[in-house]
């Protein structure tokens, strides 16, 4: 029996990038089979149930096998890339000795024996746990037969399962070459994660840079400097292209094109419906509504504007609708509270993270604003402005979607009047704010034209009653009838 020698190969497995996260799709992988990778070195982008997130290797070697390809969702614990850490390259795989042997599929693929360096085992466990807090996963791999694997995938990964059960480390692929870009791991540029990252937001292919760095890495300044010789240089005048637009739940539809179009529910617009749904069926809602002249808060607005004190921040009416709501709260502590059904307890917070509902191109989020009951009103607007930046920008973070207490959904944006707002998962309220409008108004036992929105409070009846709903309703209008309250009041 001729002894075989396996290359030390690391299976780096799909980590919780969130609380509570049991899957994540793969979007895009920024390495392929035969890739160097460093410590730290971000190799695929991954969209969870909250965000998408970038995935840095933990370790240095070469790549020998992505196990599934983009558009794949997988669960947390289970192995997604194969990296050859010894430093050296792969052997030849030996011809096997007999007829080839059926193998699985290639997230089920292990190696006949252990490598030489394994991570440590849990006493007692029996099983090799993955990164510290991540979790192990015992349900199998989805594959979402939407999305076929692109060609000479399967037979990538088949030959290196193949090539682990007869005793050896995968060779990298014969893939075809691909029509243009790198073609060698020594023509890849060199950088640092935060300098791929920036690269990538500025749309710079880093092999056009021209390094300066020490080993010819490339610097966050060589970067910036091909950006700003891109942008001197004259551009050649441009043909007209068609670009096709691509078919949303909200993007108009030709009717003479197909009956109907069919949109996979994933990532965030997934967590979302089931969320709503159980909350839906969960919490017993109550919604009350109200109208109200905030004449001098629009007019506040326009003063805060020209204050120094508020110069390069976002000031609008959500911002004084923020604060009423925080003042509330202080007045009313108990609707900022959650039900914890296991214990049968009703926990009153003496925090306030409070939630901006934000449409984003990925669907709803609600990141919120930690501790906005001790911030200042200049502080709470560089918050609401920073939240509503990021949001747009697709970059809101787990963390910055965890832990909310009240949540204010701002429907007035896309003119309408109010709503009857879903409480999020965990909040005992939720404010909607309609549109501000001007309208007939008696003021001052005259009929005016005034600035006039409707408020609506939704509620969880378990632990907010009628009485203390309607004081918060009415503390909040009250404020942004007469703003001068905030100063009384708070």
């Amino acid at each position: 029996m001729t002894t075989m020698t396996q290359a030390p190969v690391r299976e780096f497995k799909m980590p919780d990038v969130g609380e509570g996260l049991t899957e994540a799709e793969i979007l895009k992988w920024y390495v392929q089979p035969g890739d160097t990778v460093t410590d730290g070195q971000v190799v695929c982008e991954v969209e969870t149930a909250k965000a998408a997130v970038e995935l840095p290797i933990p370790y240095d070697g070469v790549v020998r096998a992505l196990h599934f390809p983009e558009g794949t969702t997988v669960d947390v614990g289970t192995s997604i890339i194969a990296v050859d850490v010894s430093g050296g390259a792969a052997p030849e795989p030996e011809a096997p000795a007999a007829a080839p042997v059926a193998v699985p599929a290639p997230a089920a693929a292990a190696p006949a024996e252990q490598p030489a360096k394994t991570e440590p085992t849990a006493v007692g466990s029996g099983r090799q746990p993955v990164l510290v807090g991540y979790g192990v996963s015992t349900s199998a791999t989805r594959r979402r037969p939407r999305k076929s694997a692109p060609d000479g995938f399967a037979q990538q990964t088949v030959a290196g399962a193949q090539a682990e059960l007869n005793g050896h480390a995968p060779a990298a692929p014969a893939a075809p070459a691909p029509a243009a870009g790198p073609v060698a791991d020594a023509q890849r540029p060199l950088a640092k994660p935060p300098v791929r990252k920036l690269a990538k937001d500025l749309g710079v292919d880093l092999a056009t840079v021209t390094a300066t760095g020490p080993d010819g890495i490339v610097t966050r300044e060589d970067v910036h400097a091909a950006v700003a010789a891109v942008a001197a240089a004259p551009k050649a005048p441009e043909e007209p292209t068609t670009v096709p637009v691509p078919v949303t739940a909200s993007a108009p539809v030709s009717y003479d094109t197909a009956r109907e179009t069919r949109i996979p529910v994933k990532g965030v617009r997934k967590a979302t419906a089931a969320a709503m749904v159980g909350s839906a069926f969960t919490a017993p809602h109550v919604t009350e509504f109200v109208t109200v002249d905030v004449t001098r808060t629009m007019k506040l607005v326009e003063e805060l504007k020209q204050d120094k004190e508020f110069t390069g921040l976002r000031v609008n009416p959500l911002l004084l609708i923020a604060k009423a709501l925080l003042v509330a709260i202080r007045r009313n502590p108990g609707v900022n509270a959650s039900w914890d059904e296991a214990a049968q307890e009703i926990v009153v917070k003496h925090y306030v993270n409070l939630g901006i509902a934000a449409a984003t191109p990925r669907g709803l989020i609600v990141p919120n604003i930690k501790d906005a009951h001790a911030k200042t009103l200049p502080e709470l607007a560089e918050s609401l402005g920073e939240l509503v930046s990021t949001a747009r920008d697709g970059k809101t973070s787990p963390s910055a979607m965890q832990a909310g207490t009240v949540t204010i959904t701002n429907v007035g944006v896309f003119g309408v009047d109010t709503g009857t707002p879903i409480l999020n998962p965990g909040e005992s309220a939720i404010l909607a704010v309609g549109a501000i409008k001007l309208q007939p108004w008696v003021h001052k036992g005259k009929v005016k034209p005034r600035q006039v929105t409707t408020l609506a409070l939704s509620f969880d009846h378990r632990l907010v009653d009628g009485e203390l709903g309607s004081k918060v309703l009415a503390d909040v209008a009250a404020i942004l009838e007469q703003p001068k309250r905030l100063i009384s009041w708070a």
